[in-house]
């Protein structure tokens, strides 16, 4: 089985049947010894049967003593030899599906480590839970099929010849069982793929939107929007409800045919015997080898059904960790050199031209296009975007990681000593860590915890306020200080007079550095040296905030609006405050 340092090797993406098959090559031997266990148990199980006819035939209708204690002597031993079987084959499987869990979760984790922190921008938080909390258990039960599974199919066959060397006729009606079961199950379980698809995707949405609530629970109560996002959460949470009854509902149905189906068979195959029995084709004792022999083809057939079953949700949830896997990062770039120097980054798709040792602010009124603009400039996004004439993916991917940094404004903050928090990868001095603290306004959280910077954080911060989560992310990315600091709303959390603080300080901070910030606040637009107005994605005008102001009136709607809305948030924290 596979251990924590093992390589998991290169799964197959293609498809989820085809990452099935690759989790059954990465372990052949025991998937073979599985396959071998579960069909000798199960050929050993309709042995029984025949062990007993010849007992009753041999044995106890003419009285023959010894003949009878020699079968029932085989019948004891085969029996404890299957026990041992059903023991082995059991433990096999286990370790089938523990190594499908195991190396599935490496490779979903080394793709989420390869993707680093373009993860966010090309799959959703809730689809990557879903994966770890339900799919990767999902695809280890179905490789049940390649133990008991293939088991089924050769115990089902063997019945089958057995029956034939008693009667045509039974096995006729056995082997015409396979295809009337296809006929029943097969379209429950493509019903079951699309049902159990759209369930996996609803509960995906579903965890992001709990996330999100989680993580802003606190601003949602200053500003009265609770109750709006909690009755958007019970109906999509009504709708996933709705969507696991339709699931439910197939399932019901496949699993009383693989309870009921058996059972037909029985009945039907038994009574076909005992007219048999009763017109002196057949002897007494080939019809309790008959009625053992449908008992016992009561297994493969519960089975057939089941691992069609498993398959068919299996198939689900490795398409769905193929998708995540068959994502690229960003390219390496090719061989060009980047700027010896500071010079301008350029976006072509939307105008935007960032002079050098400048503070730039993109301003619109869809946040988003602003945020694509940085995703472009900093190479998160494909783009035509250049830095000194040069583009941004022709140069090595890790040299503009190392000049060029985006700073989210809901950046992952990992738990540990606040000194940790913000310092990251580095080893910088307490007074680098205080200035930094410092410049993003964030002194009084170092004064407010019991052992300054040494107090721990919780994992995202959930120990502080929204506020003061923004301000340590503003403080990390400042002490990283970076050639080119691209920050994505850095003080939408903050109220009027620590904006203007952080403003003030974040201009002093980083003067002679490119900076660019995407805001729509007058106090922190006021502070910028350039102005970019985006409408629809595009430069619609450029200048300095109180020039735009004069001359722009989409623009002055705009900061009107925020200022606006500034002075409502203000009122709500004094009121919960």
């Amino acid at each position: 089985m596979i251990d924590a340092y093992e390589d998991p090797g290169t799964p197959d993406c293609r498809s989820g049947a085809r990452y099935l098959w690759w989790l059954v090559r990465r372990q052949p031997g025991r998937c073979a010894a599985g396959a071998v266990y579960g069909s000798v148990w199960m050929v050993l199980l309709s042995a029984t049967p025949y062990l007993m006819s010849r007992a009753v035939d041999d044995g106890l209708e003419p009285g023959d003593t010894a003949a009878l204690a020699g079968w029932s002597g085989l019948l004891f031993a085969v029996g404890a030899f299957n026990a041992w079987l059903s023991i082995m084959r059991h433990r096999t499987m286990t370790r089938v599906r523990m190594d499908a869990n195991f190396r599935t979760v490496k490779v979903v984790v080394g793709q989420t480590v390869r993707l680093g922190a373009s993860l966010a921008r090309k799959a959703g938080a809730g689809e990557v839970v879903t994966i770890g909390v339900g799919d990767v258990q999902m695809i280890a039960t179905s490789l049940t099929v390649v133990g008991p599974g293939v088991g089924a199919v050769v115990a089902y066959a063997v019945v089958a010849g057995l029956l034939l060397s008693v009667s045509p006729l039974l096995a006729a009606v056995v082997l015409l069982g396979v295809p009337v079961i296809a006929l029943l199950v097969g379209p429950l379980a493509g019903r079951l793929r699309g049902r159990e698809t759209e369930y996996r995707e609803r509960q995906g949405v579903l965890t992001a939107r709990i996330g999100d609530l989680a993580g802003g629970l606190r601003v949602l109560s200053g500003l009265g929007g609770k109750e709006l996002v909690a009755d958007a959460f019970r109906r999509d949470s009504r709708r996933l409800r709705e969507q696991g009854h339709r699931v439910g509902a197939v399932t019901s149905w496949i699993q009383a045919l693989g309870a009921g189906l058996p059972v037909l068979f029985l009945a039907g195959v038994t009574w076909i015997a005992a007219r048999l029995a009763a017109q002196g084709q057949i002897t007494v004792g080939e019809l309790v080898s008959v009625y053992g022999y449908v008992a016992v083809l009561a297994w493969p057939v519960s089975f057939l059904i089941e691992c069609g079953y498993q398959l068919s949700r299996g198939v689900v949830a490795a398409r769905r960790v193929a998708a995540l896997l068959r994502l690229e990062p960003p390219a390496d770039g090719g061989g060009s050199e980047a700027p010896a120097e500071p010079s301008v980054l350029y976006d072509p798709e939307s105008g935007v031209r960032v002079l050098p040792g400048r503070l730039t602010a993109l301003a619109a009124a869809r946040p988003a296009e602003a945020r694509a603009v940085v995703d472009r400039l900093g190479r998160y996004a494909p783009s035509a975007a250049t830095w000194g004439g040069t583009r941004l993916d022709e140069v090595a991917l890790a040299r503009v990681r190392e000049r060029i940094l985006v700073a989210d404004h809901e950046a992952d903050l990992f738990a540990g000593p606040l000194r940790e928090v913000v310092a990251g990868r580095g080893d910088p001095t307490d007074e680098d860590v205080a200035r930094a603290l410092h410049a993003a306004a964030a002194d009084d959280i170092v004064q407010g915890l019991p052992d300054g910077l040494e107090s721990v954080v919780s994992a995202q911060g959930r120990s502080l306020s929204g506020g003061q989560r923004q301000r340590v992310r503003l403080a990390r990315a400042l002490l990283a200080d970076p050639e080119v600091l691209l920050a994505v709303e850095p003080t939408s959390a903050l109220d009027a007079h620590t904006e203007a603080t952080v403003a003030d300080r974040l201009r002093r901070a980083r003067r002679g550095r490119t900076t660019v910030l995407t805001t729509t606040s007058p106090l922190v637009l006021d502070r910028a040296d350039r102005v970019h107005f985006l409408v629809d994605g595009k430069v619609a005008a450029t200048g300095s905030h109180r020039g735009l102001l004069a001359t722009e009136p989409g623009y002055r709607a705009l900061v009107a609006r925020d200022a606006d809305e500034d002075a409502d948030e203000d009122t709500a924290r004094e009121a919960v405050g």
